[in-house]
């Protein structure tokens, strides 16, 4: 058979191949032999079989997923960190921050933490951040004033604060920088007061206004702000009257666990316990009902309806509260009505405070529905007013007992209301610090004073 192919390395001619003839051991390779190179040496051709496929000398970078570290290569370079290598231009010259920082993203780093952790490990971090989630939405963020409003959890939607501002100044005179700054922080402590448990702030405009062609009513305008803020709120139960001059002490207190959760056990019914009008109580009459000659009423919780203190001298009105109910819509008419206020005016120096003691005097149906609390319980004065006996302990603020309420009552005679209003208004902050305000001031802003004799507020 004749070839027209090229020489065969095998002696004799002929290609180590099934179909061709050839005189050969069956091998499917050429037998060892050498060939002529480039340069005239002598080269084998096993050798150029190794020397083509790179086993001789350092094999070529191959792309055929050989190996491990071939086929996982890419995962393994995923998860390494990588480098920022971008410059800034602003600190190419001073120092190359960009350079050689690790920048892990954060992602990788949690999902490497939780795969090293066990079953328990990662059940506990559930719960941990389950709780941090809870008291973030409930305690930090507006949600905690909405879920203290709902009544089958907090029930702050009952509850509206009346606080009487002064816009505008009054009658006889306008208000300066200290009435303006006593207005300001009487109205910031109501409305912290009030995002904090959820209640309604409504802060009306007690200036002078003439109600009646012929008449200045100056200060009776809390009987229409009390009417109208029950058509303001028509879910509200109770109203809490404040003067301006009062300041929540314990913004901690809210209303239910300081009042209305007991407040059975913290009224009276009877005004003998504390009598400072001498009023005769109760009243005997023939045609008076059981209920009206009795002197806590009919007993019942449910029947109370105005809630009031007493200071040395009578009813006070810079803080109580009063119900929604039709005998609250009865005596608001009473209350206001233009023809006893006609009669009676210039005998009422204390205007509607007198008007009410004089309704409470002279009806029984008023008596039947009225309650008073301890006055430190919800009105505490300072030491300045009533203090023609000294200081009384039912009457005047104590720092130990923590009052919920102090009402700096007659301050504009011969006080500084000012004056007042900021002491108060420091000791509450002194007194409700949290932990860590207590450890910046009473420790680390003493060690600094200690060291350098300067005071600083941290």
């Amino acid at each position: 058979m004749s070839l027209s192919r090229s020489p065969s390395p095998v002696p004799g001619g002929g290609w180590s191949s099934p179909g061709l003839n050839i005189n050969s051991s069956g091998r499917s390779s050429p037998a060892k032999s050498s060939f002529a190179g480039p340069n005239g040496s002598s080269v084998t051709w096993e050798s150029a079989r190794l020397k083509s496929q790179g086993v001789a000398g350092y094999p070529s970078f191959s792309t055929q997923n050989q190996g491990f570290f071939t086929r996982h290569m890419r995962r393994i370079s995923s998860s390494l960190p990588s480098f920022n290598v971008a410059t800034d231009e602003r600190y190419a010259e001073k120092e190359k921050l960009g350079r050689g920082r690790w920048k892990i993203p954060l992602l990788g780093r949690v999902r490497a933490m939780m795969a090293r952790m066990g079953r328990k490990g990662k059940i506990r971090a559930l719960l941990v951040l389950l709780l941090l989630t809870c008291y973030i939405l409930f305690y930090i963020t507006p949600l905690w004033y909405y879920w203290r409003r709902t009544s089958w959890l907090g029930g702050g939607e009952k509850f509206v604060i009346i606080l009487a501002a002064n816009i505008g100044g009054g009658v006889m005179e306008w208000k300066g920088a200290r009435e303006w700054a006593i207005e300001r922080d009487s109205v910031r402590n109501k409305r912290k007061y009030v995002g904090r448990w959820g209640y309604d702030l409504e802060v009306v405009d007690m200036s002078t206004k003439k109600r009646y062609a012929h008449e200045w009513r100056e200060s009776w305008e809390k009987v229409d702000s009390i009417r109208n803020s029950f058509r303001k709120y028509p879910k509200a139960e109770w109203i809490w009257w404040l003067d301006l001059n009062t300041f929540v002490m314990e913004p901690s207190y809210s209303l239910q666990s300081h009042l209305f959760n007991n407040l059975e056990k913290h009224i009276y019914r009877d005004i003998n316990e504390f009598n400072p009008l001498n009023i005769t109580h109760p009243l005997q009459a023939n045609y008076l009902d059981p209920v009206s000659t009795s002197a806590i009423g009919d007993g019942s919780i449910d029947s109370v309806n105005l809630i009031l203190s007493q200071d040395c001298s009578g009813f006070n009105l810079g803080s109580f509260f009063i119900r929604r109910s039709e005998w609250t819509d009865r005596l608001l008419d009473i209350w206001w009505d233009p023809v006893a206020y006609e009669q009676k005016h210039m005998e009422w120096e204390h205007k509607e405070q007198d008007a009410l003691e004089q309704l409470y005097t002279t009806q029984p149906w008023i008596r039947s529905h009225t309650a008073f609390l301890p006055q430190r319980l919800i009105n505490s004065f300072p030491t300045g007013a009533c203090s023609d006996k000294g200081n009384d302990t039912r009457i005047h603020y104590n720092e130990k007992d923590r009052d919920f309420v102090v009402n700096m009552a007659g301050c504009e005679w011969g006080r500084d209301c000012w004056g007042e209003m900021y002491n108060f208004r420091e000791l509450s902050y002194y007194l409700n610090r949290n932990p860590w305000e207590r450890f910046k001031e009473d420790l680390i802003a003493v060690i600094w004073f200690k060291l350098t004799g300067q005071k600083v507020k941290l």
